[in-house]
């Protein structure tokens, strides 16, 4: 994901603080890895030189004074740029799954094995994400929703292999 301009969106939902913003962003990104204070501070300075965001002023706190960030226009025309560019589906051809699949295959190992072990814990880990769908918002549901499809996608891949697993050795073994 990229944080640094989902970061500079939820500044165009409105003018925030740093703290405030690290906040919004893991209520809604962070689920399972929140953002460390010092790269949202480090990713603020960065939006800054790039013109995409400007100190609005700060507040006097107990501590060091509290700068209030916003969006400019150039930082708009940048999330609407990110927002409308369409994510291009896994470039990657190849999975560490289908390099042990054929490393399996070209050592005389058991591939059946190792496709079932893949399976048991892709199983493991749609219960543990179905489990987390329970009580939690539409947010993290959709989350779960999208790690579970893609799940689901891999388990297609592992039961097509696995039935193809002969014709495969005969390939690789050739």
């Amino acid at each position: 994901m990229d944080n640094t301009t989902a970061l500079l969106g939820l500044l165009g939902a409105g003018a925030s603080y740093g703290y405030d913003l690290k906040n919004s962003y893991d209520r809604w990104f962070g689920l399972k890895k929140p953002l460390a204070f010092g790269q949202v501070y480090t990713t603020l300075a960065r939006l800054i030189r790039n013109g995409w965001i400007v100190a609005a002023g700060a507040e006097a706190g107990a501590g060091p004074d509290r700068k209030r960030y916003e969006i400019t226009t150039a930082g708009r025309a940048r999330v609407a740029e990110w927002m409308f560019t369409p994510e291009v589906p896994s470039e990657s051809l190849q999975s560490n799954l289908f390099a042990k699949t054929i490393i399996a295959l070209l050592l005389g190992d058991n591939a059946g094995r190792l496709l079932d072990l893949q399976r048991a814990q892709h199983m493991a880990r749609m219960r543990e994400l179905t489990s987390e769908k329970q009580g939690a918002t539409l947010a993290a549901v959709l989350v779960c929703d999208h790690a579970l499809f893609h799940i689901e996608a891999d388990l297609r891949w592992i039961d097509l292999t696995a039935a193809r697993l002969s014709q495969l050795r005969a390939e690789v073994t050739t």
